[in-house]
């Protein structure tokens, strides 16, 4: 296929042209960044955080004051009756599935109200590959509202298909590998009450990965019943290793640590393998880090529409995740733009990226970014699955101008075309 921009002008005078175009973002996402950064704060001093809470246990992990200090912070910042908050995670993936199976039984039907879920959560729902450690496999059913033009919620089939025997409505706050727009903080809750006024008993969980602190409210605010994120994504600061929360309401949290852990050991168990420290120091962090990727995000949105790139969501948008999806409708484009930005990264940028299987996905990915945690999206990466339309996933960046350093880069690739 052949490459169907061309870029003319410098790489540096582009970004300089759209940096001075989004000033008045910058300007919005400053105010966010400043509204959650004393929220968290508050959230620290009512629970009085000392040196006392970043001492480990280990064994059984009783009586460990930091790992009950750690979630009583994450749940109130998220305004949750009650949070679990482990290293044990290992993936944003894996805790959704500590949430679901925490919470859906043989018989029971889940129902996803944003269309299809992110790739990985296929084999987790297990209704195409039917594997018996799936929910399939546990018995539980699977109702999928597809979008209005694979972009628009439809509430008119939400209440059309909602009935009492539906436990679980999933909604999934990123876009995921699709071009379709990330569901807002007004819009989840619009998806609550419509799901409440059908069916009061039905669970509204949300996957919140991609959206702490992008808005100035998170999903619980709107009615949500629980919500789960990654560590490794904007929670975490961009320090943390490895892990995962789920918060909410204090019932529910129960059955998914359950899940994690045993009946009976619920969230009362379990070492931090000395990391409750930075788990704690990274989600301090996290409201200035997350405002520096949101600035980088838009920029990069501005960046390439100046250059006649179509991105989504564009720069002018209402975000309410980090990730900017770009169109670039060509499959060297893609892989031009993932070896530009792998250059760029503080580690590993002697490397070149390849498309490649990996597991959980139909198609072969390429993905760009060394990061200092293995998969961090906290840290700038992009990514994206070899198929049509060839759009890159970028996200993260833990400061604003090594954002800006890539695209520098990434446009000098591009020009070279």
């Amino acid at each position: 296929m052949a490459v169907k921009i061309r870029i003319k002008e410098d790489p540096r005078e582009i970004i300089k042209k759209s940096e001075e175009e989004v000033q008045s973002r910058f300007a919005e996402i400053d105010k966010i960044k400043e509204y959650n950064q004393e929220k968290v704060l508050q959230a620290f001093m009512d629970n009085k955080i000392g040196e006392e809470h970043f001492y480990t246990v280990t064994g059984y992990g009783h009586d460990d004051m930091g790992r009950e200090a750690l979630d009583k912070v994450f749940a109130q910042a998220f305004k949750a009756e009650k949070a679990i908050v482990r290293p044990y995670f290992v993936s944003g993936t894996h805790t959704i599935a500590c949430v679901l199976f925490g919470l859906l039984r043989m018989g029971d039907i889940l129902m996803s109200a944003t269309g299809t879920p992110y790739d990985t959560l296929e084999e987790l729902i297990g209704h195409k590959a039917k594997t018996p450690e799936s929910l399939w496999g546990h018995g539980v059913d699977y109702l999928e509202i597809p979008l209005i033009g694979g972009k628009l919620v439809d509430y008119g089939e939400i209440i059309r298909k909602m009935n009492d025997d539906i436990k679980v409505v999933e909604i999934q706050r990123s876009r995921g590998y699709n071009l379709r727009p990330s569901v807002s903080i007004d819009e989840i809750g619009r998806i609550v009450d419509v799901v409440k006024k059908q069916n009061p008993r039905a669970i509204c969980f949300v996957d919140n990965c991609y959206g702490e602190f992008v808005e100035d409210r998170e999903p619980l605010e709107v009615g949500a019943d629980i919500i789960c994120g990654s560590l490794i994504k904007n929670p975490g600061g961009g320090i943390v290793e490895a892990g995962g929360y789920i918060a909410g309401r204090a019932d529910l949290v129960d059955l998914c640590a359950a899940r994690l852990t045993a009946p009976g050991i619920y969230g009362e168990g379990g070492a931090m393998f000395n990391q409750t420290r930075t788990m704690l120091q990274g989600f301090f962090m996290a409201p200035s880090v997350v405002a520096e990727a949101h600035k980088g995000a838009i920029l990069a949105a501005k960046t390439f529409e100046n250059i006649n790139i179509k991105t989504y969501p564009r720069s002018k948008e209402k975000r309410t995740d980090l990730i900017q999806a770009i169109k670039l409708e060509d499959p060297e484009m893609q892989k031009a733009f993932c070896r530009a930005l792998q250059k760029y990264s503080p580690v590993d940028s002697h490397l070149t990226p390849i498309p490649d299987d990996v597991p959980g996905y139909e198609n072969k990915l390429i993905m760009a970014g060394g990061s200092f945690v293995e998969g961090s999206t906290m840290e700038l990466s992009a990514d994206g699955p070899i198929r049509e339309p060839y759009a890159v996933y970028m996200q993260g960046g833990l400061n604003y101008a090594h954002v800006k350093i890539a695209l520098r880069g990434v446009l000098e690739e591009l020009k070279s075309l």
